[in-house]
């Protein structure tokens, strides 16, 4: 496990996805760190990016932040942001913020990646 805040990210390229899987609390004291990571990998202009959430047992305001901003980055440069394996926990603090109606989200990470 990494220590302080940095938070672990793996990251995979598929051929024009990306795939983004945190690990761990997405909170105010770790949210920066991805937000730093999406925004690198976003300036290399893939067409796809897939977070992959399955690993992410809990995610505060601040982290649902750093996905709407990565979902802006993504539609101002035509790439196409999945969300996917969202864990009951996460998926309910989207579902009251009501954006599950934004994200599109998916069950799985193949789902994303065939989409």
């Amino acid at each position: 496990m990494s220590s302080g805040n940095e938070m672990e990210i793996n990251v995979e390229n598929r051929d024009d996805s990306v795939l983004v899987t945190p690990i761990g609390d997405v909170d105010l004291a770790r949210s920066p760190s991805l937000r730093s990571r999406l925004g690198k990998i976003l300036g290399e202009s893939p067409t796809r990016l897939v977070v992959d959430l399955s690993q992410v047992p809990y995610m505060d305001s601040s982290g649902v932040a750093t996905l709407v901003e990565a979902l802006q980055q993504c539609r101002a440069r035509n790439c196409t942001l999945f969300l996917a394996g969202m864990q009951d926990r996460v998926r309910s603090v989207f579902e009251i913020a009501r954006l599950d109606t934004v994200f599109t989200i998916t069950a799985d990470t193949n789902s994303a990646l065939d989409a």
